[in-house]
């Protein structure tokens, strides 16, 4: 998984990952609390490079980190949000 670019971003951003196999994803994102405020993945993907574009317009501005699991791998970065 790639740093989300632009970061710092206003209103939308890009997260990059990409997958060796075929591999069941989670991809969330979860504010400053760790409250979980938005999934983008959750399900079967086919193996290659995947892009997700964050619209993040209802949100107010601040800190989040998304987090993705591929099996048992994990990783977490931040997102800087700037109205």
């Amino acid at each position: 998984m790639k740093q989300n670019y632009p970061n710092p971003f206003n209103h939308v951003t890009v997260i990059c990952y990409q997958l060796p196999m075929n591999s069941f994803v989670i991809l969330k994102v979860y504010d400053l609390l760790r409250q979980e405020v938005a999934t983008f993945v959750n399900n079967e993907k086919d193996a290659g490079y995947k892009v997700v574009r964050f619209d993040a317009s209802r949100f107010t501005s601040g800190i989040y980190f998304y987090k993705i699991h591929v099996g048992n791998f994990q990783a977490m970065r931040k997102l800087l949000l700037m109205k």
